[in-house]
């Protein structure tokens, strides 16, 4: 047996002991240096680091070295790539389209951002030459600052009567404003903590809504006097070319008695093409027994508010009791109704059942990521708590059931605003109807996956609520209901969570903590920069644990959003242009595994279309083939074109310029702070988010 041989030059632990290193030739190269420290060291019980060879530490450093090379690498990558991008996005422009700005209110706010912008280079520059001349020091109260006479040089005079000037004139508005922002962060961060506190409480002592007696279960639906009532459920519609056909197919499967319920397909698409194709897909479930109707307008008036008004007006509505409403992209489990419609049995005063959202595409890139963590909080939390607590919240315009009669009682749909599912319920709240949530009924749906895409969606969620305020104001006041719940519904459904949350945001994050790094005699404290947001982020992320490693990303984007929110919120505000501007949010067309037809449906579906041409005359079956055709051209992947968005840019490089100012002054959480809000607002401008960090 070949002798244990162990390298106790690298590894012993007791050097005291030395011995003589004796030098022994084997065959086996492994085997070549021995030291002996005593004669009895060879056979004494050897540690198991003590018994690993040359070749073992060389293959161990060898992989360390290569992971750590590979990780190098592939930041070297990332980085590389994302230069190239900026280059030839932002010099180059290839690819890319600059993001127009039509209202007159864009513009303004891009000019005081340009402003802002080339102040902060002057300023910079200035600073940079006073302080590799020394004259930072004069910041220091106990020095002396000499008179006007006693500088040598024009600039050195320049840079004290700025000292002073930023001192006395510049310091005191943005510190006066600093602090009003400052409240209101607090006041929005108490709110949010309430909120979770109160969905904990809800979640320990397991409250939900519940129903004492299933009236649907072990009743035959066929026979004459079933419970079922009467439902319409209704599917608005615009140019959905890529969800029509799975949303349509999910709501016919939904588990309710035929006879007991209408399917309304409201398509207000002005592309004809899109228009046969859902008639066609309208025929073939109705060809399978499904009592489906569709309804097309000719002018688009009133967006989807007059598309529902415009259905509820058709004279047999009145035969039905509840009304379910699904947006193009939603698909409903086959039990919806039977798990929402049960609530309001016994409950006359409900009047409105909203179920959450669940997304098919929350992890196809960090946007989506970034957009799924806001969702769960407001969904989870707010809409959960606001339920439980006051029975009443926002309704969100999809996946919800209404009692009928509540909405004919509150006033029907109006199109006076573009956020008409938050004017319905405000008016139905007013009105005395209660509102129930259920946390546990999810509706698939998706998210927006480009950031044009999510800039518009949040652009009408943002300024359609303020539109909304000004136009309620002055119901609310005169409403007979409680003192307190007007307060709630001023205060923090309007207020606090519309307004005073993109004002802030943008406000401290945006303008004034790059100001205060040209404004020293101004600067924010350290725990509104950092701990308070990073709390709050962490409260956010609570619904959804699995988005913990995004919270840094979370609280970067949400800070460069605020942009678009608070452009937004002045035009809604103000009642500009954009604040009645509607503009459909694309779909990328993702489907779940739960609710659409099953593998073998969609393999005879080819056939199902045949029966549903013996139906037709020659001229529409030869249409049927030429859309047919055109939806298989139509469906190969295009090309995507970004966009440059100037505001984000201009922000960027006041935000990095702000950075580079920190450094003068040895503000090291400020750097950080500034540089990576700086990149985050740079990678949005470039519309980067979507593709280059998935």
């Amino acid at each position: 047996m070949a002798p244990r041989l162990d390298f106790s030059e690298w590894w012993a632990k007791d050097s005291s002991k030395r011995g003589t290193p004796v030098v022994v030739k084997m065959e086996n190269p492994n085997y070549s240096v021995v030291e002996i420290n005593g004669p009895d060291a060879a056979f004494q019980p050897v540690e198991k680091n003590r018994g690993k060879n040359a070749k073992q530490v060389t293959w161990v450093l060898l992989l360390k070295a290569h992971k750590a090379v590979g990780c190098v690498a592939y930041m070297a990558t990332f980085f590389w790539a994302f230069l190239g991008a900026v280059k030839k996005r932002l010099i180059f422009r290839q690819g890319v389209t600059v993001a127009s700005e039509k209202l007159g209110k864009g513009k303004l706010v891009l000019t005081v951002i340009r402003l802002f912008l080339v102040t902060s280079l002057a300023i910079l520059a200035f600073e940079v030459v006073a302080y590799f001349k020394g004259w930072h020091y004069f910041e220091n109260a106990n020095l002396h600052i000499p008179r006007t006479l006693d500088v040598q040089g024009l600039l050195h005079m320049c840079y004290v009567g700025w000292i002073t000037f930023r001192a006395d004139y510049l310091a005191p508005p943005i510190q006066l404003l600093s602090k009003f922002c400052v409240v209101l962060f607090l006041i929005q961060s108490l709110d949010r903590m309430i909120l979770s506190l109160g969905c904990f409480w809800i979640k320990f002592r397991k409250i939900k809504p519940r129903v004492e007696k299933d009236p649907f279960k072990l009743v035959d639906a066929e026979a004459p006097d079933s419970p079922f009532p009467m439902v319409l459920v209704q599917i608005p519609m615009c140019n959905e070319r890529e969800v029509y056909e799975q949303s349509i197919s999910a709501v016919c499967q939904i588990d309710w008695p035929k006879d007991r319920l209408l399917v309304q397909v409201l398509d207000d698409s002005d592309d004809e093409s899109i228009q046969c194709l859902i008639k066609a897909e309208v025929a073939m479930w109705s060809q399978k027994g499904v009592n489906i109707i569709y309804r097309h307008r000719v002018v688009r008036t009133g967006y989807k508010a007059g598309n529902l008004k415009s259905a509820m007006n058709c004279d047999y509505v009145k035969d039905y009791e509840f009304v379910a409403i699904f947006d193009a992209d939603f698909q409903p489990n086959p039990d919806f109704l039977k798990l929402t419609v049960p609530h309001f049995k016994d409950n006359p005063e409900i009047g409105l059942v909203q179920a959450r959202w669940s997304f098919v595409n929350k992890d196809e890139n960090l946007l989506t990521r970034l957009q799924n963590i806001n969702l769960c909080f407001h969904f989870e939390v707010e809409q959960q708590v606001n339920g439980i607590f006051l029975n009443f919240f926002g309704f969100n315009g999809t996946a919800g059931v209404w009692r009928i009669k509540a909405l004919e009682e509150s006033g029907g749909w109006l199109e006076r605003t573009t956020v008409e599912d938050m004017d319905i319920a405000v008016r139905a709240h007013l009105s005395g109807w209660k509102f129930i949530f259920l946390n546990d009924v999810k509706v698939f749906c998706e998210v927006p996956e480009s950031y044009e895409a999510y800039r518009k969606q949040q652009h009408r969620w943002h300024s359609g609520p303020m539109h909304l305020f000004r136009l309620c104001l002055p119901a609310i006041i005169t409403a007979k209901i409680a003192v307190w719940k007007k307060a709630n519904m001023i205060l923090l459904f309007f207020l606090l969570r519309k307004l005073i949350l993109p004002f802030y945001s943008f406000t401290l994050f945006c303008i004034i903590l790059p100001l205060t790094m040209f404004v020293p005699e101004a600067e924010l404290p350290m725990w509104v920069i950092c701990y308070v947001p990073v709390f709050m982020s962490f409260l956010n992320i609570l619904p959804d644990p699995k988005s913990f490693p995004f919270i840094v990303p979370y609280l970067l984007f949400e800070n460069t959003m605020s942009v678009t929110k608070f452009n937004a919120m002045v035009s809604g505000l103000f009642k500009l242009g954009s604040s009645y501007e509607w503009v459909v949010t694309k779909k990328a067309g993702r489907s779940s595994e739960s609710d659409l037809l099953a593998a073998a449906e969609r393999d005879s579906k080819a056939s199902n279309l045949q029966q549903i041409h013996r139906g037709v005359s020659e001229s529409d079956l030869g249409e049927l083939n030429r859309l047919k055709e055109q939806k298989e051209a139509a469906s190969k992947p295009v090309k995507k074109v970004n966009k440059i968005y100037r505001k984000e840019l201009a922000l960027a490089f006041l935000l990095l310029t702000a950075a580079v100012r920190s450094l003068l002054s040895a503000q090291g959480v400020h750097f950080y702070f500034l540089l990576f809000q700086g990149v985050t607002f740079l990678v949005v401008g470039l519309d980067l988010i979507g593709e280059q960090m998935s």
